[in-house]
């Protein structure tokens, strides 16, 4: 049974509309505005009959504090008065009432408005509950369509690797690299996230170089490094037409993470911040891993080697900043390393 409070500063009204209403529903009575919000906080009501004309806060004032709750706000209240101007009238729905009714009302009038309003607020509770219910269908369903695009991009990154014998673990470590560095730069932890899950996506353009060049046991000739450099353009255009931001970020990266700080990268030869923030940390992550793995031209440096090397390059091929967050940082990272060793 629906629950009703009547809320009037004079109890022969109250009595009259429990007499009205008693067989119908369950009833409950305040004599002002601050008993009626009291009453409130500890009971659940269906809809509220109320007066304006009370002692301390009066009808107006009680349904707006009743409106700006967002426990109670969804009570439809129905201002029941002798106050019969326009002024009245217009304030009390402005104020948040859904209907009007005058004293001395009529029985079937405020029964039929009762009831009318009681089903008007079920259906709006029942559409609510199934727009909630839809809402999260949504956000599942666009929950599983991320958790697959970043399983595609990730595949993918790996299978670019894979082609030039690098391993997997090379693009977890870049990506998990590329996260520390770019929180502890500053960058906005959604921003932060979406490095992280790009990253791998770094040499995907390998995958349109031949393997003879790819995967030469020895230093490329000046023509093959050429067509070498190619795959930041081919990585760029695979992903650039995409308008998820998710492959917008991979886009980037692809295509800037061998930019250098000085202007000397390919394949644009951007120079300082006209290069992308992504860019600029993914080449960070991916030449420190680079230099601390073995490849088909090469054995893995050493640390102390590679250290030296990110001191000598500061402000030439990576940002200064960034060598100086990268050792801030460096035992996060090593223990990345260790933690995902081929």
């Amino acid at each position: 049974m629906k629950t009703i409070l009547i809320v009037d500063d004079n109890e022969t009204n109250i009595e009259n509309l429990m007499t009205l209403l008693e067989n119908k529903y369950d009833l409950l009575a305040a004599i002002d505005g601050e008993s009626a919000i009291e009453l409130l906080e500890e009971e659940k009501v269906d809809l509220i009959l109320l007066d304006i004309m009370m002692p301390g806060i009066d009808g107006f004032e009680t349904c707006k504090r009743i409106k700006n709750n967002p426990d109670l706000k969804n009570i439809p209240i129905i201002f029941i008065t002798a106050k019969t101007d326009e002024d009245s009238i217009e304030k009390a729905y402005e104020v948040g009432g859904v209907d009007y009714i005058t004293k001395p009302f009529r029985t079937r009038e405020v029964l039929s408005r009762i009831s009318t309003h009681l089903a008007l607020s079920e259906q709006n509770h029942i559409l609510e509950e199934k727009v909630k219910e839809k809402t999260q269908e949504l956000q599942d369903l666009n929950n599983e369509l991320e958790l697959t695009q970043k399983e595609i991009i990730f595949t993918m990154g790996t299978i670019g690797e894979m082609r030039s014998k690098e391993t997997g673990n090379h693009v977890k470590r870049v990506a998990l690299y590329s996260e520390v560095l770019a929180r502890a730069y500053g960058l906005p932890e959604e921003e932060v996230k979406m490095l992280k899950e790009a990253s791998p996506m770094h040499d995907i353009g390998k995958v349109a170089i031949a393997d003879a060049i790819l995967n030469k046991p020895a230093r490329f000739t000046p023509e093959e490094f050429e067509i070498m450099k190619h795959h930041a353009e081919y990585g760029y255009e695979m992903l650039r037409h995409s308008k998820r931001a998710l492959l917008q970020t991979a886009a980037i990266v692809a295509y800037e993470h061998h930019e250098k700080w000085d202007g000397t990268g390919y394949p644009r030869g951007l120079a300082g911040e006209d290069i992308h923030i992504y860019g600029r940390i993914t080449a960070v992550a991916d030449v420190f891993d680079a230099l601390g793995s073995d490849r088909v031209y090469k054995k893995a440096w050493e640390d102390d080697k590679i250290f030296e090397l990110f001191k000598e390059e500061k402000g030439k091929h990576f940002d200064p900043k960034l060598v100086d967050v990268f050792f801030e940082n460096l035992d996060e990272i090593l223990a990345i390393r260790d933690r995902l060793k081929d």
